[in-house]
Formats: C-alpha cells, sequence, structure tokens
C-alpha cells in the first residue's frame, strides 16, 4: 500500500530485458530509497508495485514481469529514464495522498500541458473503462503522483500540478501523447463491485 506521496526520484543504470522470459530487470539509482528498503520490500516505481530484489550502494534492483510489462509504461524505460519512487506505506506514518495499491489500471495519454499560475494544468486521455471510475475532486494516481481531479470531459481528466509537485517528481517532463500509468481510487472500485446487481 501507498499514498502517492513520492519520496525520491530514481534514475534508470540498466533496464535488461530477461531473454526469453519476456521480462524486464531494472536496477534503479536511489540513494534515499533504497537506505530503508531490504530484500522482499515493495516499492513503486512509476506507480507501479515491484518488489526489491536488490537493495545495494544506492541501488534497487527489480525483476518487472511480463504481465506487469503489458499493462505498464515500465517496458518502455531506458537508462537515464527518471522515475518516481515511493516505499511501501508503514504503520503509522501518516496518508499525506489517498490509498494507491500500485496496481496500474491502464495506460493513458498526455492530452496537452498547459502553464496555470505557478503550476501546469495537465489534461490526460483515459481510457473509457476507467474513466468511469474518475469524478470531479476525487482522486487519480498519475505516475504514481497522487492527484485531485479538476475536471473531466467524455475523453479524460484534468490535474493541477503545483510547484512542488512539478520540482520532486517526473510529471514535469510531460508532453503531449506521451504515456502514464494511471491507478483509479480502489475505493470507487468496490463501490462499484457492491452495487453491481
Amino acid at each position: 500500500m501507498f499514498t502517492g506521496i513520492v519520496r525520491e526520484r530514481g534514475r534508470v543504470v540498466v533496464a535488461e530485458r530477461n531473454g526469453q522470459a519476456g521480462g524486464l530487470r531494472l536496477r534503479v539509482a536511489a540513494p534515499a530509497t533504497a537506505g530503508r528498503t531490504i530484500l522482499g520490500d515493495s516499492v513503486s516505481v512509476a506507480g507501479c508495485c515491484l518488489t526489491a530484489v536488490t537493495a545495494d550502494r544506492g541501488e534497487l534492483v527489480f525483476d518487472a514481469v511480463p504481465e506487469s510489462l503489458a499493462r505498464t509504461t515500465l517496458g518502455r524505460l531506458a537508462e537515464g529514464s527518471e522515475v518516481n519512487l515511493e516505499p511501501a506505506l508503514r504503520a503509522g506514518e501518516p496518508l499525506g495522498g489517498h490509498y494507491v495499491q500500485g496496481h496500474v489500471d491502464a495506460v493513458g495519454r498526455v492530452r496537452s500541458a498547459e502553464p496555470e499560475g505557478d503550476g501546469v494544468r495537465l489534461w490526460l486521455d483515459v481510457p473509457a473503462d476507467l474513466l468511469r471510475y474518475c469524478v470531479e475532486k476525487g482522486s487519480l494516481a498519475v505516475d504514481g503522483v497522487s492527484l485531485t481531479i479538476a475536471d473531466l470531459d467524455d475523453r479524460g481528466v484534468a490535474v493541477t500540478l503545483v510547484p512542488h509537485t512539478l520540482r520532486e517528481t517526473t510529471l514535469s517532463a510531460l508532453q503531449p501523447d506521451d504515456a502514464v500509468n494511471l491507478e483509479a481510487d480502489v475505493l470507487a472500485k468496490y463501490v462499484e463491485r457492491l452495487i453491481r446487481p
């Protein structure tokens, strides 16, 4: 379980395909996160919950399986790519964002990114089967960042990126047509399941 509050931007050192297995081994330079991570810990990497197989000398190593690669943007990562990182929530820590599982629901696309005051208004095109969980002032995780939906239309949602988010996450680099990992608020999915006839 995560909160969508990014704790560090990591840099991909190695993104190597695992031969016939079809997976991807990621080595990420992330001194702060590596320093508090042990073997088997969950870490949100660009919004995807991955298991640390190594945490040593300021670097983390993860194996992404074909299922994860098929449903996320992880397969597009290359050496030098930056990723948002968040260690799993520990008991007693503040829940500053919203409940984020690290189970990416869909890949969305940036429609536009326009300055708005000191921040940026980001419009995202969202697949219809995920858009139904989106409501104005509701929560959406974008590449692992907890954001509030400011507006929506029949194609997607708008979120506002404040200066802190622009400084501390990878979202400041997004350009039109870039792909992003999206996770809807899990509470909306449970409500739908409970009321479905």
